[in-house]
């Protein structure tokens, strides 16, 4: 295990994310457990190959889980990388746990999953259970996508063949998902009405992920032409801790030369930004628009060394 990898483990970093891949998963346990399982629906997922199995085979869909996750887990870590492959180690090994857990409380309580939400009756109980399973297990994806793990199984195959097939993330999720909803065909009454509300929730899925995702990692691109740019200035790189660009531009109505700032916030510090333009009356032309991926210098961890710098400095003066 190198420096970096122990510094990872020692730190208040590694607690946090565990905890959040925690809850992810129980979060994930909860939509197969209490949605699919029930719902006699194939969606695109390892757990949905389990329940096809489980129900050829009488296997649990727990056991099934574990076993199959645990051979994505060996390729992942051979041949992804260790960050990914060690944190999807974690949940995809929770998930049984998970499962086992819901399993034994069922049992205990006298708890029929599939009775537990027979209220609506007829077709409507499948579009009701496959909604609430799309709806719950994309917010745990895009939890876990957030801290760079993933809920193990379908990701994983996605990942290697992403690396080295070349091909887009999207499709191998999508083509992948698209064969476990047809291994649905195995069960013996199962309908093509029923697949094919499979494929539906598959892509559903996709969607939704995305969104979740977009709206966790958002950002406000704000540009801002004012006299007073060298105090923005100042407060967006010493007070809010953020970088931003100044660009010379010419007004094509005027044609009088300004500074044009632009800077990357969250929709915190974009509102600080607002309350000092608004308390200290600072004349602005000001656009903001939303961002949803960012690749380059924009470092958490700068920032937060940054500002402990900072505080260090203070205190010594």
């Amino acid at each position: 295990m190198d420096a970096k990898t122990k510094e990872y483990f020692k730190s208040g970093k590694f607690f946090k994310e565990f905890l959040i891949m925690t809850f992810g998963m129980m979060v994930a346990a909860i939509a197969v457990h209490y949605f699919l399982q029930p719902s006699k629906l194939i969606v695109g997922s390892i757990s949905g190959l389990s329940i096809v199995i489980y129900r050829i085979t009488g296997i649990p869909v727990s056991a099934l889980t574990f076993v199959i996750n645990l051979i994505l887990l060996v390729l992942a870590f051979i041949l992804i990388g260790k960050e990914f492959g060690a944190k999807t180690v974690y949940t995809a090994l929770v998930l049984s746990p998970w499962l086992w857990l819901f399993e034994a409380i069922d049992k205990k309580f006298g708890i029929d999953p599939g009775r537990l939400f027979d209220w609506a009756g007829g077709d409507i109980d499948y579009w009701f259970y496959l909604f609430c399973f799309v709806l719950i297990l994309s917010l745990s994806q895009a939890i876990l996508f957030r801290i760079n793990a993933s809920t193990g199984g379908l990701d994983i195959i996605a990942k290697i063949v992403n690396k080295y097939a070349h091909i887009d993330i999207g499709t191998s999720v999508t083509v992948a998902g698209a064969i476990i909803c047809c291994s649905a065909f195995a069960v013996p009454g199962n309908s093509l009405y029923l697949v094919l509300m499979g494929f539906i929730g598959t892509w559903i899925n996709g969607m939704m992920v995305d969104h979740f995702t977009a709206g966790l990692n958002a950002r406000k691109r704000v540009c801002i032409i004012t006299p007073r740019y060298q105090e923005l200035q100042e407060f967006i790189v010493h007070e809010l801790v953020r970088g931003v660009t100044l660009y010379e531009v010419t007004g094509g109505y005027s044609n009088e030369k300004k500074v044009e700032l632009e800077a990357i916030l969250t929709n915190e510090e974009f509102a600080k930004l607002m309350e000092k333009i608004r308390v200290e009356d600072i004349p602005v032309f000001m656009t903001s628009g939303r961002v949803s991926e960012i690749y380059g210098t924009w470092n958490q961890h700068k920032r937060k060394a940054y500002k402990h710098d900072r505080h260090q400095l203070e205190e010594h003066m």
